[in-house]
């Protein structure tokens, strides 16, 4: 009999968390052994609350009163941190089985996997086309340490363990992980040091990219080429920790330079494993010393510091290649897949694994400019603040020199030159890819550009093997973009380093900050219109552009079904490469295991495969449906933007949400906004505190904020079907409307009904509520659904066994912010309030975690 995908997931995921959940709430975990009883009463308790209007409080207090026997504030308050702690375990148990059902609930071999998509091509004749694609077409996901994960190394292996226990049905097994999952402290004291994010990201690394990486390379040599070297790595790991000094300032040279060596080390100890287990078959006479002294000195350099390395990947390659020879001309290739094996990852990974990124925000690179124009008089004329950007610009391109970093007296401007000499001793350590790409944030005039092109010539770099990147993230600066472009494919010296860099320019667009500027569709629409100038200007100028995607877990900052719009994206949009951050929650949900990560790079890869192998050239939006896109984007920008414009915008985020106790978490290293003011400016705000308090809330905003607005102005005017039209033709649209139907299922404005009655904060709640219920209601018109992701019932039902998960979490997160705000308006000393603060800041965890992309 074959099950839906809802079947399976009921089957293997929903029913195995009934079962372990009932053993995990019976386990004695501290001497009073009564939580796990009392737990769901208090979130039956819950559900009746919310469905009866009651608010937090109300709730709160008629389970102590119904379930509990006169308790002091000290047993109330203990009692809901151990609500907390439960509910924390409960998401890890969820996790990690949805983990072990991963291949059972999803087809490993259905649509979007690269089996799926050689089929396609065999049956479409379309083989040829394929296999030439696939000779230049890349993938790059770029693990990043952006703090909306918080589970400490122990947690993290619990789960794998706990995930292989029930895909193996080892009851006695799962049961001492509940046990030990219980005892294990979730709570970090202290902040993780940049050096601590790397590491926690270099276990998937080793752990998963590896194997799955390498497995899909494999399958595409293998059984698309016939055996024949595809000629590209098709697959590049990027990484951000140790390597993002954007409002980062814990991340310096030093620092740096540890995570470069931290990378190489562990490829090589990967390379070493692989190593002993081919000389545990390779025993034959003549080839086995070459085994043998390989595995040796990649021994030797797993160890050695910077400058001392012996190996590179050409002299790994060369010595497996002689190893392979001899196996082909005198022992019948006995065990050569084994080494064609090795050989593969060392190709794939080199001595760098990762490449590590730089970037830094372009207001800090315009700061060190005139430090070091100061330390240097002669550097720039008298009156270089006053030239305009074109004058400037000739300026900077004529700069080159040795500038030394620590000769430099303005601690950020040595910190910044700092970084690229780092560049360049990971390059002499790691090879080029170690570390070979300079990433400007906020990045608005090729001013901007040109001053990190000139910092890299200042640092005996006259031909720097690096690439600058401007990262474009405001409607306006997207916008302008492609005029930004242009200006540095005419300027001589920048051309001539577009090409020695082979005529291939990257360029990021953020979606997080996009969104938080201009709302859901807007941002969205910007992105692709961007994309499709920035295409037509590079293609003038016969460059290749290939660009990097800065997205986050929910489809407010560019998650989602991310691998539907690149799919859907078409032919107007170059499509080389599919480069994109994978941040977060989004690590260990879609990439944490080796099966859900080969599944997840799989369908990147067939989303480039569909877009160009098998869309038609045609398939591009019409005149008029271009029309109505911009309409719409136009319309809820118009709406998105006079709601934050709105005077309890900020003060509501400040003091109805949990935005000030992100910062509180110790998620992350990296401060919780860019400024240093205590009075909170909304373009210092980091997108992730931003969306994540918003999702905190249960109401999503930045998810469909404009959405409901823009559709009813159409159906208004009578052109609801022109809406309906481009739904039914555009992927591209399509997608946008599903991830906001995301958004929306996560809402949940029951939740903070009570704010409506707020004499401060009434109105705004109700207004965004409106909105909410507009984009609903017209959505489902649209979409002709009877229910919100109707087309995704799986992934809605894995949803709301979380949202049911978590909503004693919620309740009580709101709970204790209303005791805060109650106290606060008392005069109550801030000592009584700190431990309803500390509530708040615990809630926070869980319920980042069991969103799974909620910042």
């Amino acid at each position: 009999m074959k099950y839906t995908k809802e079947e399976r997931f009921d089957k293997h995921v929903l029913s195995r968390y009934q079962i372990y959940n009932s053993i995990f709430m019976t386990l004695p975990f501290d001497a009073i052994t009564k939580t796990g009883v009392l737990l769901p009463l208090f979130q039956e308790v819950c559900e009746t609350g919310f469905n009866k209007k009651l608010n937090p409080t109300e709730i709160v207090e008629s389970f102590f009163k119904k379930f509990t026997d006169n308790p002091t504030q000290e047993e109330r308050i203990n009692l809901l941190f151990r609500f907390i702690q439960y509910i924390e375990r409960q998401v890890v148990l969820f996790d990690a089985i949805e983990d072990a059902a991963f291949t059972t609930v999803n087809n490993m071999d259905g649509r979007g996997t690269l089996r799926n998509s050689k089929e396609e091509a065999q049956d479409r004749n379309k083989m040829v086309a394929l296999k030439d694609y696939l000779e230049h077409f890349k993938i790059r996901p770029v693990l990043t340490a952006h703090p909306t994960q918080f589970y400490p190394g122990s947690v993290l292996g619990i789960i794998t363990d706990l995930a292989k226990a029930i895909e193996e049905t080892d009851l006695e097994l799962i049961k001492k992980l509940l046990a030990q999952l219980g005892k294990t402290p979730f709570f970090k004291k202290q902040k993780p040091t940049p050096y601590d994010e790397a590491v926690r990201l270099i276990w998937y690394l080793e752990n998963v990219f590896y194997h799955s990486a390498s497995d899909i390379y494999n399958y595409i040599k293998n059984h698309i080429f016939e055996g024949e070297d595809p000629g590209n790595e098709i697959i590049q790991l990027g990484f951000w920790p140790g390597g993002d000094r954007d409002g980062n300032p814990f991340v310096t040279t030093e620092i740096t330079l540890q995570v470069a060596y931290r990378l190489r080390s562990t490829i090589l100890k990967n390379y070493y494993r692989d190593l002993r287990a081919i000389r545990r078959r390779i025993t034959f006479e003549g080839v086995d010393v070459l085994v043998e002294r390989l595995e040796a000195e990649v021994y030797a350099n797993i160890s050695l510091q910077h400058g001392k390395i012996t190996l590179n990947t050409d002299t790994i390659i060369e010595q497996l290649t002689e190893i392979k020879k001899i196996l082909e001309r005198d022992h019948q290739s006995l065990f050569l897949d084994m080494v064609d094996e090795l050989i593969n990852k060392v190709k794939l990974f080199g001595m760098h694994f990762a490449s590590l990124d730089i970037r830094q925000d372009s207001r800090i690179h315009a700061a060190v400019f005139k430090a070091i124009s100061e330390e240097n008089p002669h550097l720039l004329p008298e009156d270089y603040d006053e030239k305009s950007d074109s004058e400037k610009i000739k300026i900077l391109s004529t700069l080159s020199g040795n500038i030394d970093a620590e000769s430099i007296e303005d601690e950020t401007a040595a910190k910044t030159m700092g970084s690229i000499k780092a560049m360049k001793i990971i390059q002499e350590n790691n090879g080029e890819s170690g570390c070979n790409r300079y990433i400007i944030s906020n990045n608005q005039t090729a001013v901007n550009v040109m001053e990190v092109y000139a910092m890299l010539r200042l640092s005996d770099w006259d031909k720097p093997t690096a690439d600058v990147i401007p990262l474009f993230e405001t409607v306006d600066d997207l916008q302008a973009a492609a005029t930004v472009m242009e200006t540095l494919y005419t300027n001589p010296e920048y051309a001539r380093h577009v090409k020695r860099r082979g005529n291939r320019q990257c360029i990021m667009l953020g979606f997080s900050d996009g969104t938080k500027d201009g709302g859901y569709l807007m941002a969205n629409w910007s992105i692709f219109t961007a994309k499709e100038r920035l295409t037509e200007v590079s293609r003038k100028y016969g460059i290749c552009v290939m660009f990097f995607d800065g997205r986050g877990g929910p489809p407010a900052r560019g998650g989602g079904k991310t691998h539907q719009f690149y799919a859907s994206l078409g032919p107007t949009i170059e499509r080389e490469e599919v480069q994109l951050t994978i941040q977060g929650q989004t690590i260990s949900s879609n990439f944490g295991t080796r099966e859900s990560c080969q599944y997840n790079l799989e369908q990147l890869l067939s989303s480039g495969i569909s877009n160009a192998v098998f869309t038609n050239e045609d398939a591009s939006l019409s005149a008029e449906e271009r029309d109505t896109m911009t309409r719409l984007a136009e319309l809820s920008y118009e709406a998105y933007t006079n709601f934050k414009n709105h005077p309890k915008f900020l003060p509501y985020l400040e003091q109805m949400s949990t935005l000030k106790y992100y910062a509180k978490t110790n998620i992350g290293s990296r401060p919780s906004k860019r400024g240093k003011e205590s009075e909170l400016v909304f373009s210092d705000l980091r997108a992730i505190p931003f969306v994540g308090s918003w999702s905190q809330l249960k109401q999503n905003v930045p998810g469909f904020y404009g959405v409901g607005y823009a559709l009813e102005k159409f159906k208004e005017q009578g052109e609801f079907e022109k809406v309906k039209s481009l739904y039914g033709r555009s992927m591209f649209f399509r997608t946008l409307l599903e991830n906001s139907m995301m958004s929306l299922t996560k809402s949940f404005f029951p939740l903070t009904a009570y704010m409506k009655d707020d004499p401060e904060f009434g109105e705004f709640w109700s207004e965004i509520y409106r909105e909410y219920r507009r984009s609903r209601d017209l959505l489902l018109e649209l979409t002709d659904y009877d229910e919100l992701m109707e087309d995704s019932k799986a992934m809605r039902a894995s949803i709301a066994v979380r949202e049911q998960i978590v909503l004693p979490l919620l309740t009580i997160q709101q709970f204790a912010l209303r005791q805060i705000h109650s106290l606060r308006q008392k005069g109550t000393p801030d000592k009584e309030l700190e431990v309803w603060e500390k509530i708040v800041t615990r809630s926070l965890f869980g319920n980042i975690n069991a969103s799974r992309n909620s910042a």
